[in-house]
Parts: structure tokens; C-alpha cells; sequence
């Protein structure tokens, strides 16, 4: 047996040794990796395997703690609801959640007096044990559980499925037990894959969030159940951190500050999932797509538009009906033909390059759109500006040969990293995303493009991992995560490799010795859509914008009716600067004035009085609340215009 840990040692155990008692002294391992796969500390080692500890504090580790923290709260449901059913319960990023089938929702009430069983729990130290079963088996023990009884005839199929997969898997069931430490009695079980903790004692934190409806298995088609969300950690003091995080992002919900600073809403009259921007929010938006629009035609890209919808056809052929469906508007008849509102750019994008002949001198050829599509986001799903039903993407599909692959794609991931800097974001992470089980194209094709993609990480600095299998069954991809102010991860840049769309559309180009040949083609998507961008920025700066992005970038106040013209004038000589600047002439007093200033986040506030009218001078404000007095009017309108100029925040 090897013991891997930062180097590979070899160590000789008696027959019957676990995992466990490798790492015995040392209660920080709450599962070990054997051979790759995860495993219980109470698995029995053989010869010759591969062992490696897994931490607490580790994401591996945190995922254990959470998923053997949602058995712990549906043992406790069950204790408080004995009618209640279970459904699943992952670990998900940040905690975990369980679907039960309940005759009613559950109430805050309820939420405590469930945490209060699970704490007790706990503290009993219920060993989890697991167990290999049969099929049979399983039906029989659990004979009362609908849900689970389903996803026992479904064990080949879960694998695909994410949640399912936490319960069973296309290989042996089977059940853990939650026994007494003491006496062995069965206190709980359930149909699980594992691994979990030892002991519900090595469970130091937990906390319950919430519940909400979700439909069985993100199905709208089934029964609705209740999910409670809880979070779980290695410590009370992670978990505190993480707590004071969740406040600080519910003060920055982009959905509230919409509200509050007049950006944008839903109105229900026009549906789920779809925003419409208000004055200021199309400022913003404007502001962001001008720059963005300048800064790719300095990169060479030629901008094109295409329509929202389209006939069937185009998406039979470039295979999305076939596996996108289920994400798609239903289809309209008119004029004896079916259209959809289209979901991607992509294949419209190649019907541009198909318009005419193609020759290697015009490749690399980057188009780019922000094209509005539409997708049929599960109403369960639907969050704000970050998950909606109707965004535009900026969107980019790049057609280049073969042995341009790798230059361009390291070019291309520059370009996004250095656009995103300048939005003020400066922490990135990557994920390179390789050839899953199930693939088209052959493997040298895939073999050639994850190099490509690697190339370009590796060019570019960015800390990234391989997410080996992850590809979709069509390409390799690069996923770009950034972290925001409070340190929340999002996924925003894709970079993705196609072979398969060119070759069912029969784009060619032709080479220096004049054969026809395929292009490659990258689809690239560097904000994901302006929607989400939008709203994970109102986020990071809790809204309040840097000069360069703010909707009002200065506020003119004062002291009395008898200064408002001279602010005027000082806000005509800003607005020919390029300046956004309003004066606020209302009846209100001045303190009640710079409040609302600083309630809708302006960056600067220029006061004016007798004195500063007589000096030709403002009162310089921030919306920190710091103040110079006395600023000459040519320096304070050279700050205002250096700051936005300079993208900085103040």
C-alpha cells in the first residue's frame, strides 16, 4: 500500500487496515482518496493502493462535510415530520440542500426547531456505515420512499445527472446507515453513494438558510417539494467569515440596488426572466457596450447583427434542436414555416462566412455581435439579471486555420483578461474543460485543441485546472472565473473550440496550394451577456459605480436658489467635457440634497455659496462623505474629467 501525500512513500499494514488508521493522528482527514476515488476513513486497504488524505478545509473535504450535514438535517426532519419524504440532498457550492415531500411548507419555525434536532445529532456522534445492497434490497428497505424507489430504476442513467449522482450512480447501490456510537442500534439511512465524515461529531458548524419550492429533479412536469438550504464548514470561524459574507451580499443584491438607484426591473406585464432598463441602467449599459465596442474594432473584429428568430431549419442543421431543445422558446407558425427565437448567435454567425468564397488571406476573421438571444430558463432558476430569459450577448465566433489555433486563442484570452481589468476586476481563475467519455470528432482533432487551449493559459499566467471529462461532447472550452469585492466566485468568459459546427455547415476556405479546407472556429462569449455582467458589477461596487460608470457622475448642490445659476454654468463647462452632471434646483434643504447625492452613490458633489460664487470655486464632495472647500473651478472640473477618464474608482 502507498501512502501519497506530498511525495509518494511506501508503507507495509496489517490485513484489515483502514484509511483511517492511516491518518489517525490527525483529525483534520475526514476522507481519504484511494486509488482516485473518494472514499470512507473506514474503507479496508488492499495491496498495492493508492492513498492519499483529504482535509477538511480541502473543497473535497468541505463537500463531505456538507453532504453528511444534509443527511443529519433529513434524519432530523423526519424525527419532526415522520410523513415527510425524501427527495435529494447534495452538497452544493457554499452548503447543501434536501427535497422533501411534505403536506405543507416549512415555516422559519419550523427551520429552528429542525436545526435544533440536527445539534443534538451531532452531538450523539452517530457513526455513518455503509452498506452494498441490491436492487432488491433497496426497494424493500425502502419500500416507503417514492422518490428514492425511482431513483433506484434509474441508477444507469444518473450518472449524467448531477444531483442524482450523489444517490446512485451506474455501479453497486448502496445505503448508509446512521448508527449509535454506543450500541450499534440504527438510528436513520439512506440511499447514498458516500463518502461521509466518520462521526456526525465531525460536523463542527452548520447553519440552516432557508427553504424554498423546487420541483422533483428541476422538472416543472413533477410534483413541487420543499428544499431546505443549509451551509456547513470545517470551522465556526469559517463559517462565521462565510455568514458575514451573505449579509455583506444581501446589502449588494443587484436586484434591490436596481431598485433603489432606478437601474432596471421586471415588470410582471411583460414576463419572467425578461428586465427592462431605465434611463440610468441604459446609461450604464450604454457606457459599457461603447467601450467595449471600441475596444474589439481596435482588435481587428468586424461587427455584424442577425435577427432574434428563425426558421427551424438553420437550427436542425446546426444540430441545436436536437440537443438544446428543452432551453428554447416553443416555435411560432407563420406563413406555413416554424420559427424559433434563437438561443445562440452561432449558426447565423457561420451563415455570414458561408455568404461567399473564403480565402486564407482573410483568416483569421472575427465577427462580433451583441446579439440578443432568448433561452427558457426553469422559472426555479430565473435570478435578477444574472439568470434571465432574454440577454444580449457580446458575442464573438472566430474562423482561423488550423495553425493559427493556439496564437489566436492565447490572443483571444489576453484580449478578455485585459477587458475585464479594466471593469475593475483583477482576480481570475480558469478551468480547462477536456474530452468526456461521450465525444464527436476524433481524438487527434481534440488532442490539437486542448493544447491550443493550454497554450494560451499557460501564455496568458493564469492560475487554472483541469477539469478533466468536463468538455462538452462537441469541444474542449476554457471557462474564465473572476472573484468579486467580497470574494464570491463567478463564471463569466468562455472560449470554446468547435469542430463540429463548420463541418455540418460545409464552411470552407481556400489554402496557399488552393485545396478547399475547414476552418476551426471559436466561439467566444467574453461577458457572458451584458445582463449578467451588468448586475455582477452593480454587486462588486454595491453600486457604486466609478466615475467613468456611473449614470450621474456629479451632482451640482446649493446652498440657496440664488447659486443654482452659477452651477449651471459650471455644469455646462463639464457636460462639453463629456461630463454626466445633473443640478439639483428642488426645495429641498442642502443636507437633505447631499443625502440623496450619497443614497443614489453620485462620485462627486460640487457645493456652491456666496464665498465660493466670489472665488470663482466649489466645494469639492465625495460620496464618502470627505470635502475640500475652496476649489478653483478649472481644477475641480480637471479632477472630475481625470478620474473618468482614467477608469479609477473614487
Amino acid at each position: 500500500m502507498l501512502d501519497r501525500q506530498a511525495q509518494r512513500t511506501e508503507r507495509a499494514v496489517t490485513t484489515g487496515t483502514t484509511a483511517g488508521d492511516l491518518y489517525a493522528d490527525d483529525p483534520d482527514v475526514v476522507v481519504a482518496r484511494v486509488n482516485g476515488q473518494l472514499r470512507d476513513l473506514a474503507w479496508e486497504l488492499a495491496d498495492g493502493d493508492l492513498v492519499a488524505p483529504v482535509a477538511a478545509d480541502s473543497e473535497e473535504g468541505r463537500a463531505v462535510i456538507r453532504h453528511s450535514t444534509a443527511h443529519v438535517m433529513a434524519q432530523a426532519v423526519q424525527q419532526a415530520f415522520p410523513d415527510a419524504r425524501l427527495g435529494i440532498g447534495p452538497p452544493i457550492e457554499n452548503g447543501f440542500y434536501y427535497d422533501f415531500d411534505v403536506l405543507q411548507p416549512f415555516t422559519p419555525d419550523d427551520l429552528k426547531a429542525v436545526e435544533a434536532r440536527m445539534r443534538e445529532i451531532v452531538r450523539q456522534g452517530q457513526r455513518f456505515v455503509r452498506r452494498e445492497v441490491s436492487d432488491e434490497q433497496a426497494r424493500e428497505e425502502l419500500a416507503d420512499e417514492p422518490y428514492k424507489l425511482e431513483l433506484i430504476g434509474i441508477k444507469g442513467q444518473a450518472a449524467a445527472d448531477a444531483e442524482a449522482s450523489t444517490e446512485v450512480g451506474a455501479g453497486v447501490l448502496t445505503i448508509y446507515d446512521n448508527v449509535d456510537a454506543k450500541t450499534g442500534e440504527l438510528r436513520w439511512k439512506d440511499l447514498c453513494r458516500g463518502p461521509h465524515v466518520p462521526t456526525t461529531r465531525q460536523i463542527p458548524a452548520f447553519k440552516l438558510i432557508r427553504n424554498a419550492g423546487a420541483y422533483w429533479r428541476g422538472n416543472e412536469k413533477n410534483r413541487q417539494l420543499q428544499r431546505i438550504y443549509g451551509t456547513a464548514w470545517e470551522s465556526r470561524a469559517a463559517q462565521d467569515s462565510y455568514l458575514t459574507m451573505l449579509e455583506e451580499a444581501e446589502r449588494r443584491d443587484h436586484r434591490k440596488l436596481g431598485a433603489e438607484l432606478d437601474l432596471f426591473s421586471f415588470p410582471a406585464e411583460i414576463g419572467s426572466g425578461l428586465p427592462v432598463f431605465h434611463p440610468k441602467g441604459g446609461i450604464i449599459r450604454r457606457v459599457m457596450e461603447d467601450y467595449s465596442r471600441r475596444r474589439h474594432e481596435e482588435a481587428g473584429y468586424e461587427f455584424v447583427n442577425t435577427p432574434h428568430l428563425t426558421k427551424e431549419d438553420l437550427f436542425i442543421t446546426s444540430g441545436h434542436l436536437e440537443w438544446y431543445k428543452d432551453g428554447m422558446f416553443p416555435p411560432m407558425e407563420l406563413d406555413g414555416a416554424t420559427y424559433y427565437p434563437k438561443p445562440m448567435n452561432c449558426p447565423m454567425h457561420i451563415l455570414i462566412y458561408r455568404s461567399r468564397g473564403r480565402s486564407y488571406r482573410e483568416l483569421p476573421l472575427r465577427l462580433f455581435e451583441f446579439g440578443t438571444v432568448y433561452r427558457y430558463e426553469k422559472s426555479g432558476v430565473v435570478h435578477g439579471l444574472t439568470r434571465a430569459r432574454g440577454f444580449t450577448q457580446d458575442d464573438s465566433h472566430i474562423f482561423c486555420t488550423p495553425d493559427q489555433l493556439a496564437d489566436e486563442l492565447a490572443s483571444l484570452l489576453d484580449f478578455v483578461v485585459g477587458l475585464l481589468r479594466d471593469f475593475g476586476l483583477t482576480e481570475f481563475e480558469a478551468e480547462l474543460s477536456t474530452r468526456p467519455d461521450k465525444y464527436v470528432g476524433t481524438v487527434e482533432e481534440w488532442a490539437v485543441a486542448e493544447a491550443a487551449l493550454q497554450h494560451a493559459l499557460d501564455k496568458a499566467g493564469l492560475p487554472y485546472k483541469i477539469a478533466e471529462g468536463e468538455g462538452a461532447f462537441y469541444a474542449p472550452k476554457i471557462d474564465v472565473h473572476v472573484r468579486d469585492a467580497i470574494g464570491r466566485r463567478w463564471q463569466l468568459s468562455t472560449l470554446q473550440v468547435d469542430f463540429q459546427e463548420p463541418g455540418r455547415f460545409g464552411i470552407e476556405y481556400q489554402a496557399p496550394d488552393g485545396s478547399r479546407q475547414r476552418p476551426y472556429m471559436i466561439h467566444r462569449a467574453l461577458f457572458g451577456s451584458i445582463e449578467r455582467f451588468f448586475g455582477i458589477l452593480v454587486e462588486h461596487y454595491a453600486g457604486a459605480f466609478p466615475p467613468w460608470l456611473a449614470p450621474v457622475q456629479v451632482t451640482g448642490i446649493p446652498i440657496s436658489d440664488a447659486h443654482v445659476p452659477y452651477l449651471e454654468a459650471v455644469a455646462s463647462r463639464l457636460r462639453a467635457e463629456g461630463i454626466r452632471v445633473e443640478v439639483d434646483d428642488s426645495d429641498d434643504r442642502m443636507q437633505k440634497k447631499i443625502r440623496t447625492a450619497q443614497r443614489q452613490k453620485v462620485p462627486f458633489m460640487l457645493l456652491a455659496g456666496d464665498d465660493d460664487v466670489a472665488a470663482g470655486a466649489v466645494s469639492f464632495r465625495f460620496r464618502s462623505g470627505a470635502q475640500k472647500n475652496g476649489v478653483p473651478v478649472d481644477e475641480a472640473i480637471a479632477e472630475i474629467v481625470a478620474a473618468v477618464a482614467s477608469h479609477s474608482q473614487v
